[in-house]
């Protein structure tokens, strides 16, 4: 059991931190990249106050969003039975809940999906892309290991989060159940999170 207004905290901090985590991961990767081709300036290229607003960007990004994703969540009427068919508060779940047309905010959450999805992914694609143009152009064995081994993990956590958040967010309902929803949720809420400390600690020197 959980209140109306808990339900909505809830919704609240998990909107932000999804949303933060997607722009994050992305900077991640601009990380790499400058650690990478531009090692000897990276002091400068990433020096405290770049990293700062960086980090204050990303969270305000993802603070904004959930303010406005809530607010739309709190003006939605919502009749019949109140059993949330997940393990909490997330949208589709409280969507099955609305008793009116909400194709509007459907449209406007796809929006939100491109800024958070499609501008990070972007971002990611053309920081490797240039990693392995230029690691591949050097043919230096040793350079080629140490940057794949460095990046790979990376991308193996970007390529989990990214493609179940799109799995459940973005594919047609017909394309999979309520209880699929469940497991998906479960893996880029939990898992992928709990996988971070670990790849971005080991063979980090």
């Amino acid at each position: 059991n959980i209140s109306y207004t808990n339900c909505v905290i809830q919704h609240f901090l998990f909107m932000t931190l999804v949303g933060a985590e997607c722009l994050l991961v992305a900077v991640m990767a601009y990380d790499c990249y400058v650690a990478i081709l531009h090692p000897l300036h990276y002091s400068v290229l990433m020096c405290p106050t770049v990293c700062i607003f960086m980090v204050v960007g990303t969270w305000l990004d993802a603070l904004l969003n959930a303010f406005i994703n809530v607010v739309y969540v709190l003006k939605l009427p919502y009749c019949g039975s109140r059993d949330i068919h997940h393990f909490f508060c997330e949208i589709p779940a409280l969507l099955e809940l609305v008793c009116a047309d909400t194709s509007l905010y459907e449209n406007g959450f796809f929006v939100s999906g491109v800024v958070f999805l499609l501008f990070p992914i972007s971002a990611i694609m053309a920081s490797y892309g240039q990693i392995l143009y230029t690691v591949l152009r050097l043919r230096l064995n040793m350079r080629m290991r140490k940057t794949l081994a460095m990046c790979s993990s990376h991308m193996i956590v970007v390529t989990l989060f990214y493609g179940l958040i799109i799995i459940k967010y973005f594919l047609l309902k017909a394309y999979h159940t309520a209880e699929q929803d469940k497991v998906v949720s479960i893996f880029y809420t939990i898992l992928t999170p709990m996988l971070n400390p670990l790849i971005y600690s080991l063979r980090n020197r």
